[in-house]
This record gives structure tokens, C-alpha cells and sequence, in this order.
């Protein structure tokens, strides 16, 4: 029995991960999707999302697809030396960003953090929770969307925020959420998430910083409004 298939052309377009990229840009993507992208086209069996998802399913993660040679890329059904020197050459530029510490944030203020995701997440249409890593001098390691939620709330669970920083190794944390509302009034919700976020960090031997919600045009500092004991 052939087993259904389903082409990305034939998806509705906010699940094609291209159109979802250029309408809530690339951190709105999980991996699988952010792959297919780079493969492009799939095969007459297999779309360019199954390609990718067999494609990590194999290799463990896109950290693990680092190691894998073209001629290994190339065993996959679907994958010609085109595309394995696509993903090859995607892996190469994020490696070399990643060494690239010549440009690398010092996060000083809660102004700071407004300032780089402001105008990114006040129009976001879904909560979305992200995280800086930060190392022991402030240094921004690097950003990372955690988790995505409906039109009021996104679910985080502490190993979702803290196992990147121990894969990191970073000194600190900022949490951030956008509410759609516009209002940056932390909920109720939000207290017992950061309460128990700084709970799970100590730990950890992981501080958290903040937690920094952004509105329509403000946002608020938990920290600085004295909301919670940080």
C-alpha cells in the first residue's frame, strides 16, 4: 500500500515553512523546516519536509549534521550533490557567525534587550519565549525562540530554557515573551513562570537575570519594577 503523501505546495500556505519565514521570520521555524527550505524541492514520493525530517532523524540534530560528509548526505533518498552542498555550505556559514565574536552584545541594561527585540516581537500575532545566553561578562552567546503559544500564552518548561545554556555553557539568562495584547503587564501566570524559571536556575548555578515582556510600543522589566526576588 502506497503510504499518503503530501506536498508542500499542496499544504495551506501558514504551514509551508517558506511563507511562514517570510511572514514571522526565520525564528518562527523549527529545524525540519529551516532544512527544507536549504534542500528546496523533495522527490516524487517524498517532500522537502520528509527529506529533512529523515535526513536529522538520522544524524540526531542539525549540531550532529555538522560531521556528516557529503557523500553521507548523498545516501539519502532525494539528496544529489546539489543539495548535500547546500546544506554543507548553510552549516558552513553558521559555523563561521558562530567563531565571529569580534561583533558579540554586551547586554547591560533591560534597554539593551528592548532595543534588539523590540520591533521584531511587537507584532507577533502568538506569545512567543525567548531566551539570551548570556557569559560570565554579559556577553549575548546567542538567542533562541523556546517555545511558541496561542493568542495568550506559550507553555515553557525549565529544560527548555536551561539545556541550551548548559550546552552554552552560559553564566545567566534573560527570559523575554511578547504579549499580542500590547499590554506588557505581567500576568499572573507570568510571575509563577519567572518565580519558577529562577527556582529551577539556582539549581542549576544558572542566574536569571530578568524577564523582560514586550507590548505594543513599552515593555516592562520584572527586575526593575521589583515584581519578583531575583
Amino acid at each position: 500500500m502506497n503510504s499518503y503523501h503530501l506536498a508542500i505546495k499542496d499544504m495551506p500556505e501558514n504551514m509551508r515553512p517558506r511563507e511562514r519565514l517570510i511572514a514571522a521570520g526565520e525564528h518562527s521555524l523549527n529545524d525540519t523546516e529551516l532544512l527544507a527550505i536549504i534542500i528546496g524541492n523533495g522527490t516524487a514520493n517524498l517532500s522537502a519536509l520528509d527529506l529533512a525530517r529523515h535526513i536529522l532523524a538520522q544524524h540526531g540534530s542539525l549540531r550532529f549534521l555538522k560531521e556528516a560528509s557529503l557523500e553521507e548526505l548523498m545516501e539519502h533518498q532525494g539528496i544529489g550533490p546539489a543539495k548535500a552542498a547546500n546544506i554543507k555550505a548553510a552549516i558552513e556559514i553558521g559555523r563561521r557567525i558562530s567563531l565571529d565574536v569580534r561583533e558579540k552584545m554586551t547586554i547591560k541594561s533591560p534597554e539593551d534587550v528592548k532595543n534588539m527585540v523590540m520591533e521584531d516581537m511587537r507584532y507577533l500575532d502568538r506569545e512567543y519565549f525567548r531566551v539570551m545566553y548570556l557569559d560570565r561578562k554579559g556577553g549575548l552567546l546567542s538567542m533562541e525562540n523556546v517555545s511558541v503559544g496561542g493568542l495568550h500564552s506559550a507553555l515553557v518548561h525549565p529544560r527548555e530554557v536551561f539545556k541550551p545554556a548548559i550546552k552554552k555553557s552560559a553564566a545567566s539568562v534573560i527570559l523575554i515573551h511578547n504579549h499580542p495584547s500590547g499590554d506588557p503587564s505581567p500576568s499572573k501566570e507570568d510571575l509563577e513562570l519567572t518565580t519558577n524559571l529562577i527556582a529551577a536556575g539556582k539549581q542549576l548555578g544558572i542566574e536569571v537575570l530578568d524577564h523582560i515582556v514586550i507590548g505594543e510600543s513599552t515593555y516592562c522589566s520584572m527586575r526593575s519594577q521589583q515584581l519578583i526576588q531575583f
